[in-house]
């Protein structure tokens, strides 16, 4: 039998964790010397604990050594890379590593990525993807080069995105595909008979970082672009819009038939309460608002609501 390659995995958030789990139950072929992953960070409450991240969560259940690091490029970063004498370099949904680094493993480096590449290049792949309305994506792994998301690729998984489907639940999906093709990427580069294929760039698209400009709703889009680009920002970070200088998150929504959907003078943004249903106007029809997050309050439903909205006088207007 083959010597075990040494890997050297990174990856910070919980897309990266089905890799990780997936490669250690791999032990015969794999040895994993080495996680990295980001340092705690604080969790989001009262409390002033630190909160690992998901991937030194599972390294530590599996035993694992783990290195935390914010700073990939220090010298002391790159010298306890070095010290593993990596074969492989895995990466998934990790920082931009320099190439000092990443030409470190024998045999290469390369990132698991949430698109079919050249397709959504960058930060949010799973999310422009929905919120553009597209109806498949998948997985790729290609070898890192020093221009991001360009490199060579070795396996692309495929599937489809389901019409009602948000980004929280195609990225779970993503999650374990992208387990599988870790391995099999593993699997050819063990065996010598991984083949590259550059990447076309004529085909490339973006998938910029997400921020709170390009993540608010512009109401007067037809429905269909609203209920994508509602669910391409669910759960997190959310579409947002604005309702008496509050912000309002928008978790969930669907297109909606109503009663009398021609009411003249409606603009869109208009709200309307009707039968427990809270439904907002667009440019050319009606969506109906699942659940939502008024600033300061608890998420809810939105039937509950339209039941508020019923008892406050004139109906409002989402901005």
């Amino acid at each position: 039998m083959p010597d075990q390659m040494r890997i050297v995995f990174m990856g910070t958030p919980g897309f990266a964790v089905p890799s990780l789990r997936r490669i250690a139950a791999e032990d015969r072929d794999f040895n994993l010397v080495l996680v990295v992953t980001g340092t705690d960070k604080p969790r989001k409450s009262r409390h002033s604990s630190l909160e690992p991240t998901p991937v030194k969560k599972a390294a530590l259940e599996l035993g694992l050594p783990v290195y935390e690091t914010d700073d990939v490029n220090s010298d002391e970063f790159v010298k306890a890379v070095k010290a593993c004498r990596p074969d492989v370099i895995v990466v998934a949904a990790f920082r931009i590593l320099p190439a000092r680094v990443f030409e470190l493993a024998a045999r290469g480096t390369f990132n698991l990525h949430a698109s079919l590449l050249p397709a959504y290049r960058g930060a949010a792949p799973v999310n422009w993807a929905i919120m553009n309305g597209e109806i498949r994506t998948g997985v790729t792994t290609f070898f890192l080069q020093k221009t991001v998301d360009t490199g060579n690729v070795i396996l692309k998984e495929e599937t489809g995105i389901g019409p009602m489907e948000n980004a929280t639940e195609l990225l779970e999906r993503l999650s374990l595909i992208g387990a599988d093709t870790v391995i099999k990427s593993l699997d050819l580069i063990r065996s010598g008979f991984v083949h590259p294929v550059e990447q076309d760039s004529r085909f490339a698209t973006k998938a910029p970082k997400l921020t709170r400009e390009n993540t608010r709703i512009a109401w007067d889009q037809p429905v269909r672009r609203l209920h994508d680009f509602i669910r391409g920002l669910a759960l997190k970070p959310g579409a947002w819009t604005q309702l008496d200088q509050k912000t309002v998150r928008i978790f969930g929504a669907t297109p909606a038939s109503v009663q009398d959907p021609d009411e003249a003078g409606t603009k869109p943004g208009f709200l309307r309460a009707e039968k427990d249903r809270l439904l907002v106007r667009g440019a050319d029809g009606w969506i109906e608002i699942l659940s939502l997050q008024v600033e300061g309050k608890k998420t809810m439903d939105g039937g509950s609501f339209a039941r508020g909205m019923r008892h406050a006088g004139e109906p409002p207007v989402f901005s």
